[in-house]
């Protein structure tokens, strides 16, 4: 056996080995409720969908080969805390807790997956200058890449602890038992329409919305897009509970979201570079220093865009809501 083989075979054997579905106790493949099932059916079937996901995704994040299995591992994150927030004590007491551990997960997740949507971008935007400029904006790349490396092995790290197997053994148990809650838990619920109800992240979305001055702090737009998130996802999940029609009419604001997330993520990825590159100038060298520079204007040019843009879309989402939502 050539020396090269035996080093493959070698850290195949290092590879930790990753959940299953079937170990966590879930079925061969989630359930599908329909329109006429209960709402806790709906919200264990997503729940179900989102963990398969997350461990699917979960050993190319530890590999780092694809960027994108963390990106969706953090997408497949975000869908379950959103579904356990919207569940109104459906799912027992326990979802709470899971929701709590799952933003511990989604800490370490985000930290990485930031440094990837801000070295990808660098790359092509140092791409387009000039060749005696490239070396300098290598040296610039390479600054982010090596702190990306310290937070993705402490996220390596975290995948491989008690605390992250203990969460997900609870996040399944969420769907495989019954839930014991009380009408206490979730008098604050419309039971039978309890998950279809997009009013309260619609409305959360729209006071936050009104609230904001003529030219809005970078932090505000920055909650702004996860009310928008919030929405989209509590639309995701009452769309697989809704007729035909009342579907097609949740599509639509779905469509919606999503652009309203893509503006305001565009402005979030421009405040973050030109922050990152602000703070970086002092352990540059003069040349990496211009580059630097040279990138913040640019940012900040995409940012003024981006707060030029939204609005448009922010009423498109309203028009869309309008149809779904109480009066």
């Amino acid at each position: 056996m050539s020396g090269v083989n035996v080093a493959a075979k070698k850290r195949t054997r290092r590879l930790p080995k990753t959940t299953t579905p079937a170990e966590l106790g879930l079925g061969d493949h989630p359930a599908k409720p329909g329109p006429g099932d209960p709402p806790v059916d709906h919200l264990r079937a997503q729940l179900d969908t989102q963990i398969r996901e997350l461990i699917a995704r979960e050993p190319g994040t530890r590999s780092g080969a694809d960027p994108e299995d963390l990106h969706q591992m953090r997408v497949a994150l975000r869908r379950m805390r959103s579904t356990l927030k919207l569940s109104g004590g459906l799912l027992g007491p326990e979802a709470e807790t899971v929701r709590a551990e799952l933003g511990w997960l989604g800490q370490s997740l985000g930290e990485v997956r930031d440094y990837d949507v801000l070295i990808e971008h660098l790359r092509e935007v140092v791409a387009e200058f000039e060749a005696r400029d490239q070396l300098a904006g290598r040296e610039l790349v390479s600054k982010f890449v090596a702190e990306r490396g310290v937070a993705k092995r402490k996220l390596t790290r975290l995948l491989g602890t008690p605390r992250y197997a203990a969460l997900l053994v609870s996040a399944a148990r969420l769907v495989t038992e019954p839930a014991e809650f009380t009408v206490s838990a979730v008098s604050d619920v419309d039971a039978p329409h309890a998950v279809i109800s997009l009013d309260k992240p619609y409305r959360k979305l729209a006071k936050a919305v009104g609230k904001l001055p003529l030219d809005p702090p970078d932090d505000d737009l920055h909650a702004l897009r996860i009310h928008g998130k919030r929405l989209r996802y509590a639309a995701e999940l009452a769309q697989s509970a809704a007729k035909k029609k009342q579907a097609a009419k949740i599509k639509a604001l779905i469509s919606a979201t999503k652009d309203l997330q893509t503006v305001l993520g565009d402005h979030q990825d421009a405040v973050v570079a030109a922050d990152r590159m602000r703070a970086a100038l002092d352990t540059l060298t003069p040349q990496a220093g211009f580059i630097a520079g040279r990138i913040a204007e640019r940012e900040l040019t995409r940012r003024t865009e981006a707060r030029a843009a939204w609005p448009a879309v922010w009423a498109k989402v309203d028009t869309a809501a309008a149809p779904v939502v109480a009066p």
